[in-house]
């Protein structure tokens, strides 16, 4: 079971594998000792419900009219020795205190410029440096202090929240007087985003830096351009902190304002852009190779009540893993997430629940026989789905002579258990509990198996404790899918529960005591920072069966998801906001 409710301003979490019922006595079939299904009825309601979504805004057409001129190696040259003079500027800085500073804020932005994967080395040498005399420098500013603590932090080293002692007064408090320094408590107020649940210091910093920045915002009137630059800044940090923001996006929106910016690096705003160019050039190719085999598949065509997003899908791999070097993984983790959205609405819009029991079993069974049970409609998808995955499964098995296909059917097998689940409250008119609800919830987010597949994609060598571990449901699997469940609700239980949906978390939490959905939204938000401090223990406790390259990925997920869902549902209405973003990030360049 999961348990979660807040006592006191702290949210308890507890943990169980999760159970799912035994469909082993289905009115409409028996099942024999071998497995097999008799006495078959699956007659086709003339009346389904419908989603009512729209048609895709980038078409196979579209999408393989791609042209972008810095494909290929015309402009890797350039990029090459533009990163070889970065590599220079961060190897000749020496070692006062005021240069630390420099070094710092070059990490900082080259991080926030999307392009630190280049420098892996050099960043964590110069942080290492840092850590060393962090106990013998001279005292900081706030500023400093913030950034030196933040970065340390995010790159795994050990720092306490004691660093901002000499900002308290004598009760314990912050300073009122460091609100006068405004770049100070922005960085403060990034800073504290990366507290664990027991840091009462960064919690409290939360607070007292929002409120002022706030302050800040409101009372500020137009001034000068550096003024002006202060305040978007501050407004973007309040929308959504950095550490919970989407890395590409991040980058995408901080090219244009760093340029803008009267100390900005020009050898640094010319990487970024060229590098974000080119990546980009390789996610459309990505892209292109992902529309073939999405037009191949016909599940758009053929099953036209489902969302059609392969854009959308694309978006979510990007989110997680969007560097070059990552294209195989990508690509497995769309096609992953295009069967969870097909599948998805087949089980809340579409299939009768008698028809959603039997595709539940056949995917348990995960033979390919069991198709003939099924509806025409299911066979299509169950057949494509079967075959896909176990392509990744021969995939792995020829590269790492590892047998993953009974890792993935398994989680896909709880997957479609957890959607008949909510199907059944849904036809049978239950309001789960909150409890009840997140119990089954964590899993219907589909984030454990989105992240098997990004493990295996990602991984070499693949062991099997790892294998039997992620099948386990590891906490920070389980804390990551419950961050993704809360913020997927916020922005779309409203109009899922219009087109016919159990309710979700705020409905839940409205039923069981009684709040306002405006109470109820900010008790979710509450659950999802409380959510989030837990996530950064994690972070900072060393994860032995899993690279740092994937626990990032899994971070990467909950901040992709705050991005989706930041203004509604961006998946299946598409939104303004989230077209935007997805047309800035994968089909306009930046003009060099």
């Amino acid at each position: 079971m999961v348990s979660i409710f807040s006592n006191a301003g702290m949210m308890m979490v507890t943990f169980n594998r999760p159970s799912f019922t035994c469909f082993s006595s289905l009115h409409h079939y028996s099942i024999s000792a071998r497995g097999a299904i008799n006495n078959i009825s699956t007659p086709i309601s003339a009346t389904r419900r419908s989603g009512n979504y729209k048609p895709t805004m980038w078409d196979f057409q579209f999408i393989q009219s791609l042209h972008n001129p810095y494909e290929g190696d015309k402009y890797m040259k350039r990029l090459n020795e533009l990163k070889k003079e970065v590599k220079k500027m961060m190897m000749t800085v020496e070692g006062s205190h005021d240069e630390e500073l420099e070094k710092l804020e070059l990490i900082d932005n080259l991080e926030r410029l999307g392009v630190s994967y280049h420098f892996k080395d050099e960043i964590m040498q110069i942080l290492r440096s840092i850590n060393i005399n962090i106990n013998i420098a001279p005292p900081d500013s706030l500023y400093t202090t913030s950034l030196k603590f933040r970065l340390l932090r995010q790159h795994g080293f050990h720092i306490s929240q004691d660093v901002l002692k000499d900002f308290k007064d004598e009760n314990g408090n912050l300073k009122q007087s460091i609100c006068k320094d405004t770049k100070g408590m922005l960085e403060l107020y990034e800073a504290s985003f990366l507290s664990t649940e027991t840091e009462n210091t960064l919690k409290s910093a939360t607070r007292f830096t929002m409120s002022h920045l706030k302050n800040y915002v409101d009372n500020h009137s137009c001034g000068n351009q550096d003024d002006d630059i202060i305040v978007e800044l501050v407004v973007h940090a309040l929308e959504l902190p950095r550490h919970w923001m989407m890395p590409k996006l991040e980058t995408e929106w901080y090219i244009r304002i760093y340029g803008r910016m009267p100390n900005a690096n020009p050898l640094l705003l010319e990487l970024a852009k060229l590098d974000f160019n080119i990546v980009q050039a390789a996610h459309q190719q990505d892209l292109k190779i992902l529309s073939r085999w999405w037009k191949s598949m016909s599940l758009a065509e053929k099953l036209s009540f489902s969302r059609d997003r392969l854009v959308e899908d694309f978006f979510w791999s990007v989110g997680l893993a969007f560097e070059p070097q990552h294209s195989l993984c990508r690509r497995m983790l769309a096609k992953n997430v295009a069967f969870i959205i097909v599948i998805d609405d087949i089980y809340d819009v579409y299939g009768s629940l008698d028809e959603l029991e039997i595709f539940t079993h056949a995917v348990e069974r995960w033979d390919i026989k069991a198709m003939e049970q099924l509806p025409d409609y299911m066979k299509i998808c169950y057949l494509s789905l079967f075959n896909t995955t176990n392509e990744m499964a021969y995939h792995i098995l020829k590269q790492q002579g590892i047998n993953v296909l009974p890792y993935l059917t398994k989680q896909w097998t709880d997957l479609c258990k957890s959607y008949l689940q909510e199907a059944k409250w849904y036809h049978n008119g239950h309001k789960p509990r909150l409890e009840e609800y997140m119990d089954n919830a964590w899993i219907s987010i589909a984030t454990p198996l989105v992240l098997l597949h990004a493990f295996i994609f990602l991984t070499n060598p693949i062991t099997q404790e790892a294998l039997e571990s992620l099948n386990n449901y590891p906490d920070i699997i389980r804390r990551c899918a419950i961050i993704n469940r809360f913020v997927d609700d916020l922005g779309t239980s409203s109009d899922e529960l219009k087109r016919g949906d159990v309710p979700k978390s705020i409905q839940c939490y409205m039923n069981d005591t009684g709040a306002s959905e405006e109470e109820a939204r900010e008790h979710i938000n509450l659950l999802i920072k409380e959510m989030w401090e837990v996530m950064n223990k994690d972070q900072i406790s060393k994860q032995v069966l899993f690279s740092e390259e994937f626990i990032k990925i899994v971070f990467n997920f909950s901040r992709t998801s705050h991005c989706v869902y930041q203004h509604g549902d961006g998946h299946g209405i598409q939104n303004s906001h989230i077209t935007n973003r997805i047309s800035k990030l994968l089909f306009e360049p930046l003009i060099i």
